[in-house]
């Protein structure tokens, strides 16, 4: 395995450039601290690196990372028991202008949504997270978790179940006309 040349170099940080924002809103979601999603996007991207002729080939070179993603945040959770952000806190998402339809961004009150998402068990958060928030297929979102697609559906279901069962995110949602 060799060092990638110097034109892949300039190609992967384009990639890592132009995706940065996207792929550390989903870290967010899925870890619920910032510090902990730049720690997940960087060690992700670094082992990308190491293989990046063979995502930059790839049909979807963003499953890829996804799929690296979830594999570091499963690993990470399989040794520690899952943190819940305190109500309040200020989780500090990344600076940008909210894409259009991005639902995260138009939230009036993010600590709640983040709170309940915080509170999901893995699997269930990511496959909402992926579902939902990246907008990924059934399909898409059973690859990047390596599971099925019925998986996924069940994980997705009772994600939301439970986050419609949060009185304040459920006001939250209704008075957006979002239900």
């Amino acid at each position: 395995m060799g060092k990638p040349e110097p034109t892949a170099d300039v190609e992967f940080q384009s990639f890592v450039v132009s995706r940065w924002t996207r792929f550390m809103r989903t870290a967010f979601l899925l870890t619920g601290e910032r510090y902990a999603a730049e720690d997940l996007v960087q060690s992700s991207l670094e082992r990308i690196y190491l293989v990046w002729h063979k995502v930059a080939a790839a049909d979807d070179p963003d499953a890829y990372v996804r799929r690296v993603m979830i594999n570091l945040h499963a690993r990470k959770h399989r040794r520690k028991l899952k943190e819940i952000l305190a109500p309040g806190d200020d989780p500090g998402l990344p600076h940008e202008l909210p894409e259009r339809d991005d639902r995260m961004a138009q939230a009036d009150d993010r600590s709640d949504l983040l709170t309940a998402l915080s509170q999901l068990p893995p699997r269930q958060r990511e496959a909402v997270v992926l579902r939902y928030w990246e907008d990924l297929s059934e399909a898409r979102t059973a690859s990047a978790m390596g599971c099925s697609v019925g998986t996924v559906k069940s994980n997705a279901a009772k994600g939301i179940a439970k986050l419609r069962a949060v009185p304040g995110l459920l006001d939250m949602m209704t008075k957006g006309g979002r239900t």
